[in-house]
């Protein structure tokens, strides 16, 4: 490992900072720190750390904006890649938008509105990177990414860039086949369809508008932290389980939406893997459902 850092530190691969606190990459603030953290400036930096760290067999992790991700409370071993303006572009042609695995999601939906392009809106409440919605499958309003991806460039942990056809992804609900074939998504591309932009603007400010009513934004938190089990919503079932506003340490069921968990000021990774425990447990009890988390818990516990 010390070979690497080395390497890393004395060659052209980016900024790295060694045992660096995660809580404030994360959208949670919480999270241990990092063996070392590598912060590339272009893709080809980015190409050539993921090709050092494979030939010396050293475990590594991509890190976008931290959204719907639960770093533990002792950090992760080796090497965690942060993106950032290596992977922040967008571009338009014609009614597709093209845009890096870093770009906010949400910034893209915006973009593509004002150009007139519909079938982004669903994105206007999901924080996060393109990457990140990929990987997920995100969505919501009834539609998700497998809906419009054409296509996304995955930087394998080989260093070989390949394409992925929306096919080669393997959709289904929040899942794709990079959750069990890692690999950066380094690109990708939507195809939307020209609309009428007063129509797609009101959808948008309808979509903000209601995020800001219901979901408790002014505090730490990762999104929606279970996934919807078929013909319910998670949600509603912990509301019914009584269990807004239960709280463990510093984490806490939010008193405005109850599939969101928040930090108060000092929760820990465990606080929050303790709440969802707790959670799991009492709506299986009282509804026979079992809640399926769709946070991804990284790091050493």
């Amino acid at each position: 490992m010390q070979q690497v850092i080395s390497e890393l530190m004395n060659g052209s691969f980016g900024e790295v900072r060694l045992q660096e606190p995660l809580a404030p990459y994360t959208t949670w603030k919480i999270g241990g720190p990092a063996d070392c953290l590598l912060i590339p400036r272009d893709k080809e930096q980015l190409i050539g750390a993921v090709k050092l760290l494979h030939a010396h067999g050293v475990p590594w992790m991509a890190l976008g904006r931290g959204s719907n991700m639960l770093v533990a409370d002792k950090g992760i071993r080796g090497v965690v890649v942060k993106l950032g303006e290596a992977l922040n572009t967008v571009r338009i042609e014609g009614e597709s938008i093209i845009a890096g695995g870093a770009y906010s999601f949400i910034k893209l939906s915006v973009i593509a509105g004002k150009q007139g392009l519909t079938g982004l809106e669903f994105a206007s409440g999901i924080p996060g990177t393109v990457g990140g919605a990929v990987y997920m499958n995100a969505g919501a309003h009834g539609s998700d990414v497998s809906r419009i991806l054409q296509r996304a460039e995955v930087l394998l942990p080989t260093g070989e860039l390949v394409p992925l056809s929306n096919e080669d992804l393997g959709y289904a609900y929040r899942h794709s086949a990079l959750q069990t074939r890692p690999g950066i998504v380094t690109e990708a591309e939507f195809a939307l369809r020209h609309g009428d932009r007063k129509e797609i603007a009101a959808a948008l400010a309808a979509y903000k508008d209601r995020r800001l009513r219901t979901q408790p934004l002014q505090l730490a938190c990762a999104g929606s932290v279970f996934r919807n089990p078929e013909g319910h919503h998670a949600a509603r079932l912990i509301e019914e389980a009584g269990l807004k506003g239960l709280r463990v340490g510093g984490a806490q069921v939010s008193p405005l939406h109850a599939n969101f968990i928040v930090n108060t000021g000092q929760a820990t990774a465990h606080d929050v893997l303790t709440l969802i425990e707790q959670i799991i447990a009492e709506v299986h009890t009282r509804f026979e459902v079992k809640l399926v988390p769709e946070v991804l818990v990284v790091g050493e516990r």
